[in-house]
């Protein structure tokens, strides 16, 4: 029976349910599912990212042919080869381009400027680390090219001027003259002066062309207060008092600011922050080491819109506040990562709470050593399917109760990671309970003789008590397994959307649960590093049901062969990162299998495994032309001292 002739229509509906890696599979079957899958609906906000070479001047020409949102290009310098490139991509896609990257080029003004007026609708522009086109202070000096940039962008709304150190006054006066529309600023990471006044109160235009400064850019937002709504100040020096006369500009009315690694903002500066700018919908105060739960609180009491809160290695802060938080409806995304004081009582109270509204997406708990099974388990009920991101990172005392609860409660999950979380075993993965009373071969049995206190263990009497993680699991039969498919709900498997999974140095995990579980179609990033007692099997089994992964870290995993690699990489044809650091019993021959079956692969670790030659990475280079990055360190057996 033949197969029936679908209509093209019929196939881009087909094709609409896969993710943009298995459309483009698909797209190789045959010529009509490739016109299918280059319907307009495919290519909305697609960003084509590639380093500048050779090679890809008639990509960029191809390209021109279909609709193409925005460009991403590294590697660009002065050279004659960056310039064809980027006329390239100017002629070529320059009409229909919405956003452009040059982020942390070397290009020179008159290149730059040579090829600006062929996007005509921009509205994104990335001159992040250019350093090249600000050294000089003459950009855009001329009138005749001021008046062309202008043009050009006069409806950009994004501009991102991060981490560059030739900044001044006047450079960024006539940038921004060219941006009346503007809606996101990025100023990152660059050289602002926010104590010294160079103008002494003049009311003058500030022109330095030396320093940027702080009453430059207050002018600035005078100037665009109605459109400005998105504000990137982080890791610069800003003072509580510059920020406040920051936000303090009247029309200002910003949604986003981002204020990370700011370590010189206090509590008071916060409180200042939301007084004047309560309708704020996303806060990053990620690396402010000065804050406290103060803020936390004042903030929870005044911005009543906000959506997104990043509180990242703020060592101080504490619970409190959380519960208000986490009650608003709008809210949805929350990072507490390395804040060593939070314990989740507060996110169970507020999420408890019956006038609770809030659908949470992302929760980041890495590092939050109080964070507790009995907390967890509270915590992911009240969640419920709604929260696609969970990190759990370096959690160090959750045991496998958290990954049943993870399992049976959170069925919208895409992103999990636990990695350094130790306690985790087989039975945990596989949604079962140990049944350690009767089966634990270490139990000591209960004879009648006398008891000692645990002083006596450590005079050498006795055997000490055994901490926690140093006992190791009763391991899973065959028995085990056959109640394992009676309750396949409550393990892993359940959640069925993963995209992301990590398990570093989770050390009791062993073929029998990896084998079992790790079986998710949609993965795209999964790292078993650092798990010595999984082997070829574990490897071949996880490439063989995980096809679509595209980013693997199994390094520090000593038991693994070529064979286990050689074959799992046939599977893994998606595959553009690679990490086997540390693999010792990996040789060149892989290599040479890598080299044809991974044809995407852009970036391998390789670094200290000693059956590695640098012959055979040389060979890799030359026959996988897509390779970006290699690291090579003490490859060969190497004396790592001697090196040093």
């Amino acid at each position: 029976m033949e197969t029936p002739d679908l209509p093209i229509e019929v196939i881009t509906h087909i094709l609409s349910y896969l993710q943009m890696s298995d459309r483009k599979e698909a797209s190789l079957v045959c010529k009509k599912w490739y016109f299918a899958s280059q319907d307009y609906q495919f290519q909305k906000k697609v960003t084509y990212k590639f380093p500048a070479s050779s090679t890809l001047l008639d990509v960029i020409s191809g390209l021109g042919r279909r609709p193409c949102y925005g460009i991403d290009i590294s590697h660009l310098d002065g050279s004659s080869l960056s310039k064809a490139v980027l006329k390239q991509v100017a002629v070529c896609l320059g009409s229909q381009l919405e956003s452009l990257s040059l982020r942390d080029s070397t290009i020179t003004e008159f290149s730059f400027l040579a090829v600006l007026p062929h996007f005509s609708v921009l509205r994104s522009l990335d001159l992040s680390g250019s350093d090249s086109l600000f050294m000089s202070g003459t950009l855009l000096s001329k009138l005749e090219n001021k008046h062309a940039v202008m043009s050009v962008l006069v409806n950009l709304q994004e501009l991102n001027l991060s981490n560059l150190r030739y900044l001044s006054d006047l450079t960024f006066n006539r940038i921004t003259e060219c941006t009346p529309k503007l809606r996101k600023l990025c100023l990152a990471g660059c050289h602002i002066t926010f104590e010294f006044n160079p103008y002494r109160g003049s009311e003058s235009s500030c022109n330095s062309t030396a320093i940027l400064s702080l009453k430059n850019i207050q002018i600035f937002l005078v100037k665009q207060a109605s459109t400005i709504k998105e504000l990137n100040l982080g890791w610069t020096g800003i003072t509580p008092e510059a920020l406040k006369s920051l936000v303090q500009v009247e029309g200002l009315c910003l949604d986003e600011i981002i204020l990370q690694g700011c370590k010189d903002l206090t509590d008071q500066a916060i409180v200042n922050l939301c007084k004047l700018q309560p309708q704020l919908k996303s806060l990053d105060l990620s690396v402010c080491t000065e804050l406290s739960s103060k803020s936390v609180l004042n903030i929870s009491a005044t911005l009543k819109y906000l959506q997104s809160l990043k509180l990242q290695k703020n060592w101080r802060i504490t619970d409190n506040g959380l519960a208000d938080l986490v009650q608003r409806k709008s809210f949805h995304t929350l990072d507490v990562s390395e804040c060593n004081h939070i314990t989740g009582s507060e996110l169970v109270k507020g999420l408890s709470s019956p006038e609770c509204g809030a659908k949470l997406i992302s929760l980041n708990f890495s590092c939050c050593a109080m964070i507790k099974d009995i907390t967890l388990f509270s915590l992911v009920q009240l969640v419920g399917p709604t929260l696609r991101v969970l990190d759990l990172t370096s959690c160090l005392y959750l045991t496998d109760l958290s990954v049943r609860a993870i399992a049976s409660y959170l069925p919208g999950l895409a992103v999990l990671r636990m990695g350094w979380c130790k306690e985790l075993t087989d039975w945990g993965l596989l949604g079962m309970v140990e049944p350690t009373e009767e089966c634990d071969p270490d139990k000591e049995k209960n004879d009648g003789s006398p008891k000692f206190s645990r002083n006596f263990g450590n005079m050498g009497f006795f055997t000490p008590p055994k901490l926690i993680f140093d006992e190791k699991p009763r391991l899973v039969t065959e028995n085990d397994l056959e109640m394992f498919k009676e309750q396949e709900g409550a393990s892993l498997l359940a959640l069925r959307g993963l995209q992301e999974l990590d398990l570093t140095a989770c050390a009791k995990l062993t073929n029998t649960s990896i084998t079992k579980v790790i079986r998710f179609q949609d993965l795209r990033s999964l790292s078993l590093a650092m798990l010595n007692n999984i082997t070829d099997s574990s490897l071949i089994s996880v490439a063989s049901h995980c096809r679509s992964l595209t980013r693997l870290n199994i390094s520090h995993c000593s038991n693994l062969t070529d064979y286990g690699l050689t074959t799992a990489v046939r599977y893994l044809q998606r595959l553009q990162y690679l990490q086997i650091a540390c693999c010792d019993k990996i040789t060149d021959r892989f290599l040479s299998v890598l080299a044809q079956e991974c044809k995407s692969l852009k970036s391998l670790d390789v670094c200290m495994c000693r059956e590695i030659s640098m012959a055979g990475i040389e060979q890799l280079q030359t026959e996988l032309p897509t390779l970006e990055n290699i690291k090579t360190r003490f490859v060969g057996g190497s004396d790592l001292i001697f090196s040093l």
